[in-house]
């Protein structure tokens, strides 16, 4: 079956992919950056991430993002930088004991969630220096909602990092990533 849609072609650390768009609301549609399963794009990415790291002398404990797509990013940034890595959850599971939790808007679902840190890794992270990780920064929520889990945790924040940034490209301007998305308006 071929695919029909309409797609936004990139490059990221020498790898190449056609990004599909997609509506997130009328007149306005984004780059649709999917790397569940996409090995080959994930470790490139990673190895960029953490020589971009190191290029800027970054001292930290821990990697920190937000599931689900992100996963397999900041789990390649773990083998390649040998620093542990946390997942703040979307739900919570009675298992996850004293969580402490945050709510933020994702502009993929359009509706609230709430992201909760589990205690076994507050425990990890208070009073350590954290770098945020995730696929796709796009209206910085869920990034808003990370670093108030982090503040509340006891980390320090010291780099945000993404594959992507998306949309207002100087809103971004600190947060280290391999490439920048348009938003595509009608």
């Amino acid at each position: 079956m071929k695919d029909t849609h309409e797609v936004y072609a990139v490059k990221v650390a020498g790898v190449k992919r056609n990004l599909r768009l997609f509506e997130v609301k009328p007149g306005l549609r984004i780059a649709i950056l999917n790397i569940l399963g996409d090995t080959k794009l994930v470790e490139a990415s990673a190895k960029a991430l953490a020589k971009k790291f190191k290029t800027q002398k970054l001292k930290y404990d821990a990697l920190v993002t937000a599931e689900a797509k992100s996963i397999p990013l900041v789990h390649a940034l773990a083998v390649v930088t040998k620093k542990p890595y946390v997942i703040l959850r979307k739900t919570y599971k009675g298992y996850m004991g004293d969580a402490v939790k945050t709510e933020t808007l994702s502009i993929t679902t359009g509706a609230p969630q709430t992201l909760y840190l589990d205690e076994k890794d507050r425990a990890l992270i208070d009073g350590k220096k954290v770098i945020l990780v995730d696929d796709v920064i796009s209206t910085g929520s869920t990034l808003q909602g990370m670093r108030m889990l982090m503040e509340s945790a006891g980390a320090k924040v010291v780099a945000e990092s993404a594959i992507f940034t998306e949309g207002e490209r100087a809103q971004w301007e600190n947060v280290i990533a391999l490439g920048h998305l348009p938003l595509f308006t009608s």
